[in-house]
């Protein structure tokens, strides 16, 4: 029998989950302060006093006034069931710092940090070796994660249509560590670590088309395609055999070339927006993940290679809104942007040949503005989510996260008049 116990932590890596350690680790959803109230609802979306990264097309909605500064931070409760076994940990995290502004007519540029992918997880399993009183332990640990720097730009070419592009340099490490121990020292520590150091790029391209759809309400069709290809790096397997009696160890190391790379990402979506109050949409994204080899320990030949059947391909829907009484108004609670949202994600990699498992979440918050007397368009924006992912036989996550998001909406080139 064997039991696993997930350590309760604090930490800043973004996540405490062990499905972290499958494939690149924990995806980030990369929405900003002010579409997290709607779980991420972006393709669509097109705000000139908002940052949407997601599709660099919207870039071309920032006026000639503007420079749009939006910075984020989360914190997060997650409960782990296994077997009627519960377990809590809490994470703080630094989200995203992006920018926008126009550079000439038509054209905007954004730049901006975001995560990619977490890596964070402690946890142990013991069982009993059959006919004996001694119990193996296996320590499973790992941290670490990728970053994404990007320059963006969105040209909007003709009326109604826009179209942009995302160039990002791609960076991290991540390690992760399996240990076996027997409760007999006689025997011997077995230490396996898999880890990789990443420097690549990414491309995003995207593209937006308005309409008006009677005197009140707007149309927004947005699609974004992201490149798949291979990252340039070089996982590697150690293996240490130790011995506690003679204080010797073994080690050897296996390095596969050019193991890793990102899939080929499509994502379409809709909004509509009625008389500039309430915005309602749609988003499907797909990653092909399944048609990626990834790194692993083959049993029957004790070798590190690539191997198929690790991932597959994902898929997640969102739908979300976000409703204002009184945009213009002078009254600051009219002003109040109230947000919601939801989400179905399935998976992009296996448990032990089975299905990972799948994410339900939903979402809502508030847009507040922060006035003063000369700049009205600045918001905070704060958001809660609940996000519970589970699947037959492996462990539920139930996970609480509050968002807070601060955009600062800047009137820089405004030309003052002296009177």
């Amino acid at each position: 029998m064997t039991t696993i116990l997930a350590c309760p932590a604090f930490a800043q890596s973004g996540t405490n989950s062990p499905y972290s350690q499958y494939g690149l680790g924990i995806l980030s959803d990369q929405s900003q302060g002010f579409n997290r109230g709607m779980n991420g609802l972006a393709i669509g979306l097109r705000n000139g006093n908002q940052v949407n990264m997601l599709n660099p097309a919207s870039y071309s909605a920032v006026d000639s006034l503007t420079m749009i500064f939006d910075v984020g931070v989360s914190g997060q409760l997650t409960n782990f069931n296994e077997g009627g076994k519960k377990l809590n940990a809490h994470n703080a995290d630094f989200e995203y710092a992006v920018m926008a502004m126009r550079l000439v007519k038509n054209v905007g540029l954004s730049v901006g940090v975001v995560p990619y992918t977490n890596i964070g997880y402690n946890y142990f399993t013991t069982s009993q070796m059959a006919g004996t009183t001694n119990y193996t332990t296996e320590t499973y640990s790992g941290s670490g994660g990728l970053h994404q720097a990007y320059l963006g730009l969105g040209w909007r070419p003709f009326k109604g249509i826009s179209v942009g592009a995302n160039i990002s340099y791609l960076w991290g490490e991540y390690e992760k560590t399996v240990t076996v121990v027997n409760s007999d020292s006689h025997v011997n520590t077995l230490t396996r670590t898999y880890g990789a150091t990443i420097n690549s790029y990414k491309l995003d391209l995207g593209a937006q088309y308005q309409a008006a759809l009677g005197k009140k309400d707007v149309l927004t069709l947005g699609v974004t395609f992201g490149l798949g290809h291979k990252l340039g790096a070089d996982p590697y397997s150690r293996i240490v055999n130790a011995n506690t009696d003679s204080q010797t160890s073994t080690s050897t190391t296996d390095t596969i070339s050019n193991g890793l790379e990102l899939p080929m990402t499509l994502s379409v979506g809709a909004t509509i927006v009625h008389n500039k109050s309430l915005t309602v949409g749609v988003d499907y994204s797909l990653q092909k993940w399944g048609s990626l080899k990834y790194p692993q320990i083959n049993e029957a030949t004790s070798h590190y290679e690539l191997q198929s059947g690790l991932l597959k391909n994902r898929s997640k829907f969102t739908v979300g809104g976000d409703w204002v009484p009184q945009a213009m108004s002078r009254n600051l609670l009219k002003r109040i942007h109230y947000r919601v949202g939801a989400s179905y994600a399935t998976p992009y990699y296996k448990v032990k040949g089975a299905d990972g498992p799948k994410e339900l979440s939903v979402s809502a918050g508030f847009g507040i503005p922060i006035q003063n007397s000369w700049n009205n368009r600045s918001f905070l924006n704060i958001s809660g989510q609940w996000v519970h992912a589970s699947a037959k036989d492996l462990i539920t996550e139930n996970t609480f996260r509050i968002n807070i998001g601060i955009t600062f909406n800047e009137r820089w080139f405004m030309k003052w008049k002296v009177q």
